[in-house]
């Protein structure tokens, strides 16, 4: 099939990094003294973030380190998924995050799981599916452990999704009509609308819709998905208020594999080399045969509020979510030479047809809260009291065939074809999750505050496979404690200090090879200590947070031949780094600035300690820099253009540091007219993203035993156009 895009291979898009640069010197030409009313745009919103368990504190006064993504810039950016929005920040990378799957993203450089570590309106569920955007008011990113929010993650981070609601304001009213094209030959269009009803304005309500037709830069990727989303809510009298809201989502798309390193004959070492960049447009493995995945979910919450006077407030909320997945690759899996974690020296590998059809999966939540404030002993002490029940569940097809179709090529479309059957039976597994959760923000005196948590937790998890063997079951419970310090500085300015822990819990590989196999494995209970600074206030926001998290890590012990292991504990993860952060608005200037440094080690590992103990992991880049740079123009009100920088250094990809990625930069131009069209409000935004076309590897994971290669994407432009009536 022939690829088509909007022409950027004209002159007048053939940038360099040079011309980058020059661009934002000619808009410094503008006139400085004029300034555009319409209001500035940030990545970090003061607001409190619903994830947090510390109720209405503002980000710029609360004692640990977290974003907030507002939807203005959700629009601004293209934002079609929660990696577009999240990369903004740069303590953010990918991980193993294909262009055509669910979103698997790194913070801190710790992979979040998809399972544990993502909220909806602050309730637990799965993100082992593709979730839509534009009925999202924000996103938000708790950093680093979260014992206090969520009873089982990684400590990474906790990501939320917070979704649009009805306006406030009784006479206010939405009407929004959004199309998009661009980044290849995608289009798309939204709905928005939302206002209030009845004889007090009591009732609210908020309803978008959407569709896209999926044909993006990368070839024979074709798709479609949609959204219906309804948010509606009613003023039970002045202190009751009942909200309840759902959203049903499809998509369909064909996959996307990733390359590989090359194996090398000529190499004694059995070192693999790296294939020189893509430009990232091939699917090196669809075939005629190959099937789009396909994932749909249904996903609500009710939420009822009863304000009991003297500041307390009851909280209770029901959440529920129904995911259906039709898991569909062409795989490539290669066999390089003797090991099966590379492909062949001439870019071919072997072609699998992977299905995993009809999986289900259930994410039910109650949660009930108490918050308030009280007196005692002359400290202020503001409360919260949560008790939850959770069950999650996956039915899984009973057969996933898994075939030998041939052998394919990175370089052309040619399959050697073969034949061999793989497949196995899926696996069901139902968990349930009691907790109950305290926490305290104790206010010594009008500077320092103290911060005090502590989530109890049982687990009870079970899984069998469809032919009824290698049944596993795990009861466990644990408790996380949460601790903070905080000084309010100055009126702008806070230090704070925290320790945290957090959970994660598994089994030993329920396989023959296994001594220990399906038997609990002890409790991975990681740590974190930081410190920070912070000024969120007024035109200029700054931010400096230092980080030192330790996670135990299991690994296998095995005899010489491989074929008889037990799974053990291997010492621990320990990454450290520094967080900076700022952003400013000095007339018609305004700016964002994130940069992470992260030291991410092996230590204390038993199996292999010689090899394996200070080393560095794999798919984290030690350096990120995101930075924006923003102008808007006086002579044409409405007017502004932004410059968008992002960099991230080397990335390990052997185990041993005998082979990284390069560190890679790209450029990201946009330009945004805000303006009046008879009386209707339109916005209009035209993006070219990777301005300079470069050429890279965009992240390099390990998954399944096996070493994957990213692309970047080249050169893309996107124009969207919102009107508001």
């Amino acid at each position: 099939m022939a690829y088509h895009s909007l022409d950027l291979g004209s002159p007048i898009f053939k940038f360099t990094r040079i011309h980058g640069a020059a661009l934002l010197c000619i808009a410094s030409l503008g006139n400085a003294l004029a300034q555009n009313p319409t209001p500035e745009i940030t990545i970090t919103s003061p607001s409190p973030q619903q994830v947090s368990g510390f109720g209405d504190v503002p980000l710029s006064k609360a004692p640990f380190s977290a974003i907030s993504i507002d939807n203005a810039t959700l629009r601004d950016i293209g934002a079609t998924r929660i990696s577009d929005a999240l990369r903004l920040d740069a303590s953010v990378t990918d991980s193993y995050n294909s262009p055509a799957y669910w979103d698997m993203l790194s913070v801190r450089g710790y992979t979040l799981d998809n399972r544990y570590n993502y909220r909806r309106e602050g309730l637990p569920i799965s993100a082992e599916t593709m979730i839509p955007m534009e009925n999202k008011e924000r996103i938000e990113l708790l950093k680093g452990t979260s014992g206090i929010q969520a009873g089982t993650s990684s400590p990474g981070g906790l990501a939320n999704y917070v979704v649009k609601r009805a306006p406030t304001g009784n006479d206010d009213t939405i009407r929004a009509v959004t199309a998009s094209y661009g980044n290849g030959k995608s289009s798309s269009i939204a709905l928005d609308l939302g206002g209030r009803f009845g004889e007090t304005k009591e009732f609210g309500y908020r309803f978008n819709t959407a569709y896209e037709d999926l044909n993006p830069y990368i070839r024979n990727t074709q798709g479609h998905r949609h959204l219906v989303a309804l948010a509606m809510d009613w003023r039970v009298s002045a202190d009751s208020k009942l909200e309840i809201e759902f959203e049903q989502s499809e998509r369909q798309q064909m996959g996307v594999n990733g390359y590989s390193l090359l194996s090398n004959p000529n190499d004694s070492s059995g070192k693999p080399s790296l294939p020189a960049t893509v430009d990232g447009t091939r699917n090196i493995t669809r075939q005629s045969w190959s099937l789009p995945g396909v994932f749909a979910g249904t996903t609500g919450t009710i939420r009822f509020k009863q304000n009991l006077g003297e500041g307390w407030l009851w909280t209770t909320q029901l959440g529920s979510q129904r995911l259906r997945s039709d898991d569909r690759l062409s795989y490539a899996y290669g066999c390089g030479g003797l090991k099966c974690d590379r492909f062949y020296s001439d870019g071919g590998f072997d072609l699998y047809d992977w299905q995993s059809n009809n999986e289900r999966r259930s994410t039910d939540v109650i949660q009930t809260s108490l918050s308030g404030s009280t007196l005692m002993n002359g400290m202020r002490h503001n409360l919260n009291l949560t008790v939850s029940r959770q069950r999650q569940v996956l039915l899984s097809p009973e057969i996933q065939p898994f075939i030998y179709m041939g052998t394919g090529n990175i370089y052309d479309a040619t399959v050697i074809p073969g034949s061999a059957d793989f497949s196995d039976f899926g696996t069901n597994s139902r968990e349930y999750t009691s907790e109950f959760s305290f926490s305290d923000r104790v206010e010594l005196n009008g500077k320092t505050t103290l911060w005090l948590g502590l989530r109890h937790s049982q687990l009870n998890r079970s899984s069998l496979k469809n032919d009824g063997t290698q049944a596993v079951s795990d009861q466990r419970a644990f408790n996380t404690p949460w601790i903070a310090s905080s000084y309010q500085w100055t009126a702008q300015t806070s230090v704070y200090a925290s320790y945290g822990e957090g959970i994660e819990s598994e089994v030993a590989p329920n396989k023959p090879k296994y001594t220990n196999a399906g038997q609990a494995m002890p409790i991975l209970r990681s740590n974190q200590y930081e410190i920070g600074i912070k000024n969120l206030s007024g035109s200029t926001r700054w931010q400096a947070t230092v980080f030192d998290i330790t996670r135990p890590q299991s690994g296998d012990d095995c005899d010489g031949s491989g074929m008889v292991c037990k799974r053990v504990p291997d010492g621990q993860a320990h990454h450290r780094g520094l967080e900076l952060s700022g952003g400013f608005s000095h007339g018609p200037w305004g700016g964002d600035i994130s940069a992470t440094w992260i030291e991410a080690k092996r230590q204390n590992a038993i199996i292999s300690p010689d090899t394996v103990n200070g080393q560095i992991a794999l798919n984290v880049p030690r350096y990120t820099l995101r930075a924006l740079a923003q102008y808007r123009w006086s002579d044409m009100p409405g007017l502004r253009t932004s410059l968008r920088l992002n960099h991230e250094g080397e990335r390990r990809v052997l185990e041993n540091g005998s082979l990284n990625l390069p560190a890679w930069t790209t450029l990201d131009f946009a330009a945004h007219y805000d303006t009046r069209m008879q009386g209707t409000r339109t916005e209009w935004t035209v993006g070219i993203d990777n301005l300079t076309d470069q050429h890279y590897w965009r992240e390099s994971p390990k998954q399944f035993g096996h070493y994957y290669l990213y692309p970047g994407a080249p050169r893309t432009a996107r124009i969207s156009l919102r009107t508001s009536f």
